[in-house]
This record gives C-alpha cells, structure tokens and sequence, in this order.
C-alpha cells in the first residue's frame, strides 16, 4: 500500500528504525515460520525489487509492511477523493448484525465504516500484528463512541479470529504485504462461516496509470491464482473504484 504521498512520509522514517523493526518481527516470528512445509511454499530470490521482501508466493514477490510510523498517511483528507472510500462499503452489501473482520485495520479507517453498516447488533473485528496501531484504533473508536468493534492482535501467520464465526473477512491494500499468505488465508477460511465472504481490496496491476509501485499492486489473476489452493469459490470482482479491484470468494461448505 504505497503512493506518491506515502513516499515523502516513509522517507521521514530512518532506515535503522525500519531494521530494528523488522528483527523484531522475526526474533518474535522466528520459531513459528521455519518449519519445513513453510518453507517449501515460498521462494527466496536474491536479486529482486528492492520495495519486496525478496520472498515469492506462487510467482508473485511479497511486499515490505507499511509500519505504524506512517498511520496520518491512512487518514489523510484526500484518500476518499483518491480512492472513492465512500464506495466500498455499500458496495459490499453487509447487512445490520453482520460479523465482519477487518483485516490489517490500521487506524480504523474502514473499521469506522464497517461498524456503522453493521449496526449495533453486528460486531467489526479490528485484526493488526502491530501493537501501536490497535492503540490508535482504539483511542479513534473511544473518541466517536463506537462500541461494536474488537480489537485483536494477530501475527503474521494467523489472525486470531473465532472459527465459523464470520460473515466477511475485508482486506483493504494488505494481502499482498502477508509475510505468509498461505497459511494467512487457510487461518481466515478457518473463521469464515459456511457461505461467508472473503474480499481483497488491491491496487490494480494491470493499469500502469495507478501511482503505486509494482509490488504494492495485483492482478485480478493473480489474486485467483493464490485462492485457488484454498477453500473459496470466486464470486465477483468489483470495479467501481478509480485505482482498485475488490475482488470477492465464498467459502465452500
């Protein structure tokens, strides 16, 4: 998830700060995400775009995570211009009393959204591995006075959502920055109800016109294509917004 304005906020964090973020991540991480089977899965290439991690799922090369440092970047005043915010939600025709998960929450910018669709009867699971950002998220929830949203504090490996428990999992620009999208997406097929909806929100690759750089954007296909191995049937893909595609799964019986 990266644009024009994000660079000049990204270039104010100090590189010795995003290291010592990153080893953390993997001191906490490491144990969980050796084994064998892992590994095999993914692959590890030396030269690669310096905006990835070097690591590479079905082809695809996975993304640096946007740290806390940058969070305005996500509330900034022209993001619903830029993206047409207003339109995802309805577009996702949630309906009063819905269980949904907001996958890689931040701030809360569409978790604010999500909670006032889903009415007081419905309940938002705000997901984020970063500590910092549920503090946020959960002091902007405070000050609007919004109760149906629990925050909840996964790792990169699993989301720590309850099983057979929710109606839409959202993703809004973070799929493609899972260290492990595998095990990930096996982990929210896992909290999906029966009939429950998964959708991916991404920059389109196939528009060079979009102001993200490559590895911060994907392809309807490729989207499919990492799907594929997991329990969900495709459903639709959305194409109201200006620069994204809201690609939409069921998951099977």
């Amino acid at each position: 998830m990266r644009s024009q304005s994000l660079h000049a906020v990204t270039r104010r964090v100090t590189f010795s700060l995003f290291c010592a973020i990153s080893f953390a991540s993997f001191l906490g991480h490491s144990a969980e995400t050796n084994s064998p089977a892992r590994a095999a899965r993914y692959e590890t290439r030396v030269e690669h775009d310096p905006n990835g991690i070097g690591r590479f799922y079905l082809g695809r090369e996975i993304a640096h995570v946007m740290g806390h440092q940058a969070a305005d970047w996500l509330e900034r005043p022209e993001r619903e211009q830029e993206e047409r915010t207003d339109l995802l939600v309805p577009a996702l025709k949630l309906k009063s009393g819905d269980a949904v998960a907001d996958i890689g929450a931040g701030t809360g910018y569409y978790t604010r959204k999500l909670a006032k669709a889903v009415g007081e009867r419905g309940v938002v699971y705000a997901v984020e591995i970063q500590q910092e950002m549920l503090d946020i998220l959960t002091n902007k929830m405070a000050a609007e006075k919004i109760f149906n949203v629990k925050p909840v504090l996964g790792t990169i490996t699993d989301p720590k959502l309850p099983r057979a428990a929710v109606d839409l999992i959202l993703m809004v620009d973070v799929y493609h920055e899972f260290d492990h999208p595998y095990e990930m997406a096996d982990a929210m097929c896992g909290a999906l109800k029966p009939g429950g909806r998964m959708a991916f929100v991404e920059f389109r690759a196939e528009d060079p016109a979009v102001p993200i750089k490559r590895v911060h954007k994907m392809t309807e296909a490729q989207v499919r294509k990492e799907m594929s191995v997991q329990p969900l049937e495709w459903v639709e893909t959305i194409t109201a917004l200006p620069r994204q595609h809201v690609i939409v799964f069921r998951r099977k019986p």
